[in-house]
């Protein structure tokens, strides 16, 4: 498996391709980022095209157990960050 692309790689990347400096590049990135922070932290959703959907979804309270103890406990409800990856990319990648 591949290494992942660091921040630093995805800047270079993202200014090479759009002909800018990677100063210009990393504050895209970072407006983009902050976008969809925001926007996903409020209950809303952020569809990137070509990549996916990234939205909040909660979860109810529900019994958990401790696998160190075996313990099961009551885990209170909490919001999770999903991603459902386009069917586009999907194709891509299995080609």
């Amino acid at each position: 498996m591949a290494k992942p692309m660091t921040k630093a790689q995805l800047v270079a990347a993202i200014a090479e391709k759009a002909g800018t400096d990677k100063k210009t590049a990393a504050a895209g990135l970072e407006a983009l980022t902050d976008i969809i922070t925001s926007e996903v932290s409020e209950g809303g959703a952020v569809t990137l095209p070509g990549i996916g959907k990234i939205y909040c979804r909660e979860r109810p309270e529900r019994m958990v157990r401790n696998p160190a103890t075996g313990e099961t406990m009551q885990k209170e409800a909490d919001k999770v960050v999903k991603v459902t990856i386009a069917k586009a990319l999907k194709d891509s990648v299995n080609g």
